[in-house]
């Protein structure tokens, strides 16, 4: 009789249903890489940073668009999508950093920077701070910096003050070039020399330069009095009068610091020094008050009485 393989071969696992999920594996926990770590740790700095970088992507092809079909007609619309980008990758003014300003008065710096806090950072131009910046009194150049996310960086390169300068009954401070920086609030320059008119801001760098070599006649000086636009008088504390040569201020000056260290000529009660003059000295004597005459009907003769 014929064996039946049928019922005499071992039983087969049952077929695994379409779908069904495959009995799950017992894996032994992998420790994550470094790189990984290190991933995970930056993951709230890395997505910022990719959300900037797409941002400044499209700002960029939408500028070679603009560019290549009307450079000037949609130069606003490009600002006015960059501040957009900007607002939407949050980037607002946060902070202003001022930097090298010890005269220029904060408020003309705000409304030249004309910005403030919360602004889309975007829809700030440096260009157009920086022009508005040098048109200030005080600004001799200034450099103003855009640093995303928040903030704007401004330093200042100011005129330093030189003089004050006196014309037509008013009074400035100016920087060595001239430049009128200040019209109120001058006492805390009152140390610096007085210059007095026409002409005078632009000549007086030269002027007080050579006086600085002569301290002892610097340090007397009240006021450099400038004569027809051409030539300096300069005015004593004492009330003496020097006139310089025009052209020749500095040989006049070295001239006059010789004679005053040999015979203290500044010392002397002069009305004027005279140096106009290459081969002669011409000096005048203050005016000497004139002896107090007597009253009408007073005594003569040193007044003693005479009894008659």
């Amino acid at each position: 009789m014929a064996r039946d393989d049928a019922l005499t071969a071992p039983p087969r696992p049952p077929a695994r249903r379409a779908g069904a999920a495959a009995p799950a594996r017992q894996r032994r926990p992998d420790r994550p890489s470094r790189l990984r770590l290190w991933l995970r740790r930056r993951r709230a700095l890395l997505r910022p940073a990719a959300l900037g970088t797409l941002a400044l992507g499209a700002l960029g092809a939408a500028a070679l668009t603009l560019y290549a079909l009307d450079p000037a007609g949609r130069a606003a619309r490009l600002v006015e999508s960059a501040a957009e980008l900007g607002q939407r990758a949050g980037w607002r003014v946060q902070a202003v950093i001022l930097d090298g300003r010890e005269h220029t008065p904060v408020e003309m710096i705000r409304a030249a920077l004309g910005v403030s806090r919360g602004d889309p950072i975007l829809g700030f131009s440096p260009e157009g701070a920086k022009e508005r910046l040098e048109t200030l009194a005080w600004v001799q150049r200034a450099h103003v910096e855009r640093r995303l996310p928040g903030t704007i960086v401004v330093r200042l390169e100011e005129r330093q003050p030189f003089a004050i300068w006196q014309h037509s009954g008013r009074f400035a401070v100016i920087d060595r070039a001239g430049h009128v920086v200040a019209t109120e609030k001058l006492d805390q320059f009152g140390a610096l020399p007085l210059v007095v008119g026409a002409g005078a801001e632009r000549a007086a760098a030269a002027l007080l330069d050579r006086l600085r070599e002569q301290p002892e006649l610097a340090r007397r000086i009240q006021a450099a009095i400038r004569v027809g636009d051409r030539r300096w008088n300069l005015k004593l504390h004492n009330g003496t009068e020097i006139l310089l040569p025009e052209g020749h201020e500095a040989a006049a000056i070295e001239r006059l610091g010789e004679l005053h260290r040999q015979h203290g000529l500044l010392d002397r009660p002069l009305a004027a020094i005279d140096l106009r003059l290459p081969d002669r000295l011409v000096v005048r004597q203050q005016a000497t008050p004139q002896a107090e005459q007597p009253a009408a009907g007073a005594p003569r003769g040193g007044g003693r009485s005479q009894r008659g």
